[in-house]
């Protein structure tokens, strides 16, 4: 079982700048991609940014477009993730996840999750 230690959020105002970091331990060989998730109230899930564990090649979403920063320690266990010029639409629950490949990051396709951290972006 996968399990997750999530830290960052909490409440930011617009356009300021967010540090997520996740570190997760029991993954195996199909959780070739980590990152993240994020959950809106009333909206789907939505896969925001991935890194692959194989080649730290990234995935990531057109709301997340040149405004991200991601990155993988050396043991391929822990991501670091930026995202600055924050709006009012960046509001939700962020968790951070696994999946089998960036492709499925993308396809919201995600293997394992963490307990999710509350992001809230205030005017």
């Amino acid at each position: 079982e996968v399990q997750f230690v999530e830290s960052g959020g909490g409440l930011v105002q617009t356009g300021g700048s967010l540090r997520l970091s996740c570190a997760a331990s029991g993954l195996t060989a199909d959780d070739r991609a980590i990152g993240w998730f994020r959950q809106a109230p009333g909206k789907e899930r939505e896969g925001i940014l991935c890194i692959s564990r194989e080649d730290n090649t990234n995935y990531y979403a057109n709301s997340m477009k040149d405004r991200f920063t991601i990155s993988i320690d050396s043991a391929k266990k822990t991501v670091y993730s930026e995202i600055s010029r924050l709006k009012t639409e960046d509001t939700g629950v962020y968790y951070c996840t696994t999946a089998t490949s960036l492709v499925a990051c993308w396809q919201n396709k995600f293997r394992s999750w963490g307990q999710g951290i509350q992001v809230t972006v205030t005017s």
